[in-house]
């Protein structure tokens, strides 16, 4: 068995002692049997006031290389960010003001804070077989979203939107910057902080490091075919498309912790970061996913509701009101704590039923709240 003290892996070298962040060594081996215990691969990554206490990696290298799934989306979002606080962009403008074509059918009104929102009316565009099919292709994925007719009024209604978040902001980035989504992502945020190997699109060099997805119900193995396929892996969907490891994704979230700037650099205005850590609801059931959630402008927030459902929980039964991520399907969560000073990412290639996953994903985020230790 391993133990948080070993250091025969070669991301241990990072780890720091528990006890000096205020951490309990044994709350933290637990969540190490946990994740090992569920098989497949699996990376772990725990930061508390900005120091490393666990970085592990079970069944994988250190580098080999997740799909975030929807853990994607804080990206898309935060570039849009990024360009309003350039004044490039109003939050409150309607999309169509930059890209005309969006407003066909009565979405003229649909703002980029209605996107942020989950709010812009059109949760899958024309239908959610037709947008699986298509994530692949940005031209017609964008076509597609030109066309749709929404259910509901921009702004009326918060209804997850599973792939339209993305192609909605990304375009937006590109008909505003003139740049491609994937520029504009890897040279404005990740590059900056080194951040090399969060890839927006997996290029040919890093094929050979991705993990598998596996499913671990019947109900995920169209996810399984969908994502293992290299046209997926390597395409540009900004909604469920960026591949990393747990350790770069903790270290961009660090970054957030501290008002968007990290060892010197800044990334993004203290301002920025909190407008897309803004409450949008305060937990109402989700249009889409039928199960309560509180949004932000960019992130879900942590701090669930009575209801065992609440997805929110997702980052902890017990986590606070003001913790910020996302999870990635039901396999893998980050988020980040600024009450505590932590930060957690969690990322996993096994795909389990929708209600179990919440419930591991819970779990794993629990752990690491226990193991905070009162100053």
């Amino acid at each position: 068995m391993n133990t948080i003290d070993d250091r025969d892996d070669r991301n241990h070298d990072r780890e720091h002692s528990p006890e000096d962040l205020d951490m309990d060594p044994a709350v933290l081996e637990r969540l190490t049997e946990v994740v090992q215990s569920r098989g497949g691969a699996a990376q772990v990554c725990v930061l508390r006031r900005g120091v490393t206490v666990l970085d592990r990696s079970f069944g994988c290298a250190p580098d080999s290389l997740f799909l975030l799934y929807a853990a994607t989306k804080p990206f898309a979002a935060l570039t849009v960010h990024l360009l309003a606080e350039r004044g490039l962009i109003g939050l409150d403008e309607p999309v169509a003001a930059h890209w005309p074509e969006f407003g066909r059918h009565g979405k003229g009104d649909v703002t980029v804070r209605h996107v942020l929102q989950h709010r812009a009316g059109v949760p899958a565009g024309r239908g959610m077989v037709r947008t699986m099919r298509t994530a692949t292709d940005w031209q017609r994925s964008v076509r597609d979203l030109e066309e749709a007719r929404p259910r509901w009024a921009g702004g009326e209604v918060a209804a997850y939107h599973f792939m339209s978040y993305g192609f909605i902001l990304g375009e937006l980035v590109q008909r505003v910057t003139g740049r491609t989504f994937r520029d504009v992502l890897t040279t404005e945020l990740f590059a900056p902080l080194g951040l090399d190997d969060l890839h927006p699109g997996l290029p040919d060099e890093a094929w050979g490091r991705h993990v598998p997805a596996r499913a671990d119900h019947p109900s995920e193995w169209p996810n399984q075919w969908m994502s293992n396929r290299r046209s997926y892996r390597q395409a540009v969907i900004p909604s469920a498309g960026v591949s990393g490891t747990a350790a770069q994704l903790a270290r961009f979230y660090q970054m957030l912790l501290e008002g968007g700037t990290l060892d010197g650099i800044r990334i993004l205005r203290p301002e920025s970061v909190a407008e897309a850590r803004r409450p949008s609801n305060d937990g109402e059931t989700d249009a889409s996913l039928k199960r309560p959630v509180r949004w932000a402008h960019g992130f879900m927030l942590g701090g669930p509701g009575a209801d065992p459902r609440d997805l929110s929980g997702v980052m902890g039964g017990k986590s606070d009101r003001g913790t910020f991520g996302h999870a990635g399907t039901t396999s893998s969560v980050v988020w980040a704590d600024p009450s505590r000073e932590l930060v957690f990412a969690y990322l996993s290639n096994i795909q389990p039923e929708f209600g179990a996953g919440i419930g591991r994903l819970r779990e794993v985020s629990d752990l690491v709240l226990d193991a905070c230790l009162a100053r």
